[in-house]
């Protein structure tokens, strides 16, 4: 219970505030620059002050999942590892609404945990590890309206955990991932 109060938190936070005008549900695939390398992500993106016309202001919740089966080097050993990896975070984002094509930012704070879970090798066990981080991440992106409630999008994201630095050394403080959707307008 205590790993999901944040999002608890985030969600109540979106639902609750009567000043949010636009709603949009996302799916995404995401691809990163450490194994796991491929994984899903959803958000949930409110927008506020919509009475200015060109500029748009959101607060997003956002959560991705990965998953793999890959070797772990670790003391000199290595092994094989089932890696499950999941985030989840609030952003502020800001954007422009210039026809087509919606250029936005964002900054937020977040958290990741993961998990080992290790395969018997040669008679030698090797115990489940379990990590979960706090970090910061910055992000571009752009939608494309092709219909009004259909948006497509393509984003990057920068996450940096030296805010709450993971123990698990074969995991990068500073990481990177492309961000492929489809986001449903209400």
């Amino acid at each position: 219970m205590r790993k999901h109060l944040p999002l608890i938190i985030v969600l109540s936070v979106l639902t609750s505030i009567p000043a949010f005008a636009q709603l949009e549900l996302g799916a995404s695939y995401e691809l990163r620059n450490e194994d796991p390398n491929s994984g899903f992500g959803v958000r949930v993106e409110k927008g506020f002050l919509d009475k200015i016309p060109v500029v748009n202001l959101g607060l997003r919740a956002h959560f991705s999942y990965f998953s793999d089966e890959n070797k772990v080097s670790e003391s000199g050993i290595t092994y094989s590892a089932d890696i499950t990896n999941y985030d989840f975070g609030l952003a502020l984002i800001g954007g422009l609404n210039v026809g087509l094509v919606e250029p936005y930012v964002g900054i937020g704070l977040g958290s990741e945990t993961i998990d080992l879970q290790p395969k018997d090798f040669e008679g030698v066990s090797v115990e489940d590890e379990n990590d979960s981080s706090i970090y910061w991440n910055g992000l571009i992106g752009a939608k494309v309206t092709i219909i009004p409630i259909l948006k497509p999008f393509i984003e990057y994201r920068y996450s940096d955990t030296s805010i709450g630095e993971p123990s698990m050394d074969q995991f990068k403080d500073q990481t990177g991932r492309i961000i492929f959707g489809v986001s449903l307008s209400f």
